[in-house]
């Protein structure tokens, strides 16, 4: 699952919380830096990036008037009216102030994203961010045969938030090709992700005001009758009690728009598993596989939560070269230099220790899921995604549709927590609502450092190992 606008409450300047495509006036865009090595059997060598704010929370205008408010939009240039290409044509998207106003901290190696800043004009809750290559272009990671590897803390997340870090298949400039759309990457445009999300206020250099309904649970979001589609590597989604990581597949490659309930696979209308991608995914989350010791906070578990920790991922072709077909996706930690490989589940008789297609179909029967990864595609696909490169995202949020339950609970709420596959966490069912986790826990945070991506085995160092 990937952050959504609904997980978002933040007031900007003049009461706004909005986004645009054409690049502002009213405020100067500076990206922080964040460094990224890059690493092969000689070493590693460091490079300076920097990250760039998500263009859904930032500030849109025509000239200081807001576009949209709240959680609809405004009459300016037929936004209110659903013209979505002259809505776009006039919106500025503007800079962001991203210690101030969204609690992002990023320089040298690390970045703190912070729970619930308070500004000026309000409070912002969460963030997302992605890596830059240059001032207009994302960095594109090329993932196949390669290890991924970075240190994150997430011992000030509790129940019902996710920090998240993972990867999507947006394009370079963040679609700056499409007319309407002269901001681009600088300013965080493009986004998409496998959950096709309609809350985007802009898809292609069109604003997504067609059909715009408010969210009736959250004061700043909607929905739009265009979705935004793509293939997801979900590296991390964790917080101090429960993590998982889960490739997402899609029929299509690259970022495409869905316009239909069916295509998009909306849960609302009963196409959940209709749409373009594979809404579950396959997840390898250790706790819901049986493992309740492996990950958690205190001495009691193999990884303590309450300290940072290296995660490791390494995506393995069939025969160990570059141009080989995805066949693998493997984890492996370090904490207080000691190496921890991912934990032997039991799933329906069969052991597993990683992500493959027999890995991912077993546990779908076993769990009584739909067979959506192995129907779009598998490994196999996702490893032809990434041929083309994806987009480095790292977000914290909380959940305003299921509360996080799928993370760190049992989900589906009503179902027997003995049934396999629902219990997920060791959070209570009623835990995760956002009014009570923005209240409770407003200086929640999640900090990930050191970076690094290069051939198998070269991020980082292999031994002594815990079995």
């Amino acid at each position: 699952m990937a952050v959504s606008m609904k997980q978002v409450i933040v007031a900007l300047a003049l009461g706004a919380f909005a986004n645009g495509q054409q690049p502002g006036q009213q405020q100067t865009e500076t990206h922080p830096s964040l460094m990224l090595e890059t690493c092969d059997e000689s070493g590693c060598t460091t490079a300076t990036k920097s990250i760039t704010l998500d263009s859904n929370w930032r500030w849109t205008d025509v000239d200081g008037s807001n576009c949209y408010t709240g959680n609809e939009w405004n009459d300016v240039a037929g936004c209110a009216d659903g013209d979505g290409e002259q809505c776009a044509a006039a919106c500025a998207v503007e800079g962001a102030a991203y210690e101030e106003t969204y609690g992002i901290k990023s320089s040298g190696k690390s970045i703190e994203i912070d729970f619930v800043t308070k500004g000026s004009y309000g409070d912002n809750v969460g963030s997302r961010s992605y890596m830059m290559n240059s001032e207009d272009k994302y960095e594109m990671f090329m993932l196949k045969n390669r290890e991924f590897t970075f240190d994150v803390d997430v011992s000030e997340l509790p129940c019902g938030l996710n920090g998240a870090l993972y990867f999507v298949a947006m394009e370079e400039d963040g679609g700056a090709s499409y007319s309407g759309n002269s901001a681009g990457a600088k300013y965080g445009t493009g986004y998409c992700d496998a959950q096709c999300p309609h809350d985007m206020k802009y898809i292609n250099g069109v604003a997504n005001s067609e059909d715009w309904v408010p969210d009736s649970n959250s004061a700043n979001s909607g929905k739009g009758k265009m979705g935004t589609c793509c293939f997801e590597m979900d590296i991390w989604e964790a917080n101090k009690v429960s993590q998982a990581y889960t490739p997402h597949t899609c029929s299509e490659k690259g970022q495409y728009t869905c316009s239909d309930p069916e295509t998009c696979g909306d849960i609302d209308s009963g196409h959940r598993y209709d749409g373009v991608c594979d809404k579950d995914g396959c997840d390898f989350a250790p706790f819901r596989l049986g493992n309740e010791t492996f990950f958690g906070e205190g001495a009691g578990f193999d990884l303590d939560s309450s300290e940072t920790m290296t995660v490791v991922t390494q995506f393995i072709t069939d025969d160990g070269t570059d141009d080989g077909k995805l066949s693998e996706i493997r984890r492996v930690y370090v904490q207080n230099g000691v190496v921890f490989q991912n934990p032997q589940v039991d799933i329906n008789g069969k052991l597993y220790d990683s992500i493959t297609d027999d890995m991912c179909t077993d546990m779908k029967d076993y769990f009584g899921d739909d067979q959506g990864f192995s129907k779009h595609g598998g490994l196999e696909a996702m490893g032809d995604q990434m041929e083309s490169g994806m987009v480095l995202v790292m977000s914290l949020w909380d959940d305003y549709s299921v509360n996080m339950l799928w993370l760190d609970s049992d989900y589906p709420p009503d179902s027997d927590p003995t049934t396999p596959g629902v219990h997920r966490g060791s959070c209570s069912t009623d835990s995760g609502d956002p009014k009570d986790v923005e209240a409770n826990s407003p200086d929640a945070k999640v900090t990930f450092s050191n970076i690094k991506v290069g051939t198998i085995g070269s991020t980082y160092a292999s031994s002594p190992v815990v079995a």
